[in-house]
């Protein structure tokens, strides 16, 4: 048996063996979960609430930010994803807020939203 197959062809389709493609784009976080980024700003919806805030800590079922707002409306979505727009902005007191890694919906890069709006 051969165990050096790089590639397997099935009704035209080519597929690789796991862990054989890089990824296409550079991360910094650990081999376990390389896309939740330590220091990185984030926009995280969850399943009630959509939050801004800094990552400083990724545990197994939850994670912590830094510099957090809750995000009441966004104003139009494009918009706001790019950086442009937001209506709405609850900031937190300073400190640590801890949230739930089953609540959260999606997250990307985002800066962050510091003053109430």
């Amino acid at each position: 048996m051969n165990t050096d197959v790089t590639e397997v062809n099935i009704n035209g389709k080519t597929y690789a063996p796991k862990g054989t493609i890089p990824l296409a784009y550079p991360v910094g976080g650990d081999k376990s979960n390389p896309f939740m980024v330590l220091g990185l700003s984030y926009f995280i919806r969850t399943v009630t609430h959509y939050f801004t805030g800094r990552l400083v800590w990724v545990g197994e079922k939850e994670i912590a930010l830094e510099d957090v707002a809750w995000i009441a409306d966004t104003g139009r979505f494009n918009q706001f994803a790019k950086g442009e727009t937001v209506n709405e902005v609850e900031p937190f007191p300073k400190g640590v807020v801890i949230i739930g890694r089953s609540s959260i919906v999606d997250m990307s890069e985002h800066g962050l939203l510091l003053s109430v709006k």
